[in-house]
């Protein structure tokens, strides 16, 4: 088995940022006392949005408006927050911070953000009973701005560990990554905070980067291969894993593209990701379109724009690893890609 490169793909220099869609802008908090944390995508003027959730055990809000056959046309934020099922209170704060800047949906009696979330479980690194309340959204959203958001540990990436089919204690560290792909005056991003049960693949070359490390720990199993030649996995807990993301774009869609767009945008997912959308994952995409470019003329239709977002998903999921650092907490150290490589010359 190769041993992960210590440099970045092609793929991945200077891959740009989700804030490079006009409209969007992110914020991170980060705790202080354990590894976790929440990401707020924010459109402050309203986004036609989309969901497709594909593993079978998210943790979710809001996403049932998204439905094409619903009421609600726009949000103004998509938070991502780990925490497990508790970290969905950091939307709370969200709205909280909308509200007061009278940003949200007119309902005669008040003005109401919609802000839809996703939560991945980070549990295992330090104390559980730490995660992202309201606080902590009302700070993520005190941080946004349209500058390159930070990538690796933070956010909703600080506790987030990829490969651990066969136990936690052989994983690696994930993070959150993001990168932008602009065709005719188009930009689709993405923001994609990676806490996966399998490995992370870089789809260019097709080998693993960061997952499931041999019982030794000095190299990289690859999960796949693993399976397929019959080596068992350990029991798991259904909800314990799950990859977040939300893709973006400048382009004027309708409530049914930007849903077809997130299904789309689940292709990136599946390149970088194996295996991927589990029975222990929760494995959620947002999609946001902020309506500054019209799909007229040369501009690209709906298969280049799905194009576009599978690859910015899978960019972005490879950069998450990379810019990854490793972590200890207790007698738990979780290795990042770029040490990993590194301490094998």
């Amino acid at each position: 088995m190769p041993a992960p490169s210590s440099t970045l793909s092609p793929s991945s220099h200077s891959a740009g940022a989700i804030t490079d869609v006009a409209g969007i802008e992110v914020g991170h908090f980060s705790d202080t006392r354990r590894p976790t944390g929440c990401t707020v995508v924010m459109a402050r003027e309203g986004a036609v949005a989309g969901v497709d959730v594909r593993g079978a055990a998210p943790g979710t809000r809001e996403t049932d408006l998204l439905s094409t056959g619903n009421l609600v046309q726009q949000v103004h934020a998509v938070m991502l927050a780990g925490g497990s099922a508790w970290g969905l209170a950091a939307a709370d704060g969200a709205m909280q911070w909308l509200e007061e800047r009278g940003i949200g949906m007119d309902v005669r009696f008040g003005t109401l953000p919609i802000v839809p979330a996703a939560v991945l479980f980070d549990l295992p690194m330090g104390d559980a009973r730490i995660r992202p309340d309201a606080a902590a959204g009302y700070a993520a959203c005190d941080a946004a701005s349209n500058a390159p958001p930070a990538e690796g540990n933070v956010g909703a990436g600080s506790g987030a560990l990829v490969g651990k089919l066969f136990g936690v204690h052989r994983a690696m560290k994930g993070g959150i990554g993001t990168a932008s792909v602009t065709v005719g005056g188009v930009t689709v991003g993405a923001l994609i905070a990676v806490n996966s049960l399998g490995d992370v693949i870089d789809h260019d070359t097709a080998q693993p980067v960061a997952g499931a490390r041999t019982e030794d720990g000095t190299a990289l199993l690859d999960t796949r291969r693993a399976l397929l030649r019959g080596e068992l996995p350990k029991p798991l807990l259904a909800g314990t894993n799950t990859t977040l993301g939300v893709v973006a774009t400048d382009a004027v869609l309708t409530k049914v593209q930007a849903n077809r767009l997130a299904n789309v945008a689940h292709d990136g997912l599946a390149r970088a990701i194996n295996p991927v959308h589990t029975m222990s994952d929760g494995d959620t995409l947002f999609a946001l379109a902020t309506g500054r470019v019209p799909l007229e003329g040369n501009a690209p239709g709906m298969t280049v724009l799905g194009t576009m977002a599978a690859e910015a998903v899978a960019i972005a999921t490879l950069r998450a690893v990379h810019a990854a650092q490793s972590v200890t907490v207790g007698e738990l150290h979780i290795p990042s890609a770029t040490d990993f490589a590194a301490a094998r010359g």
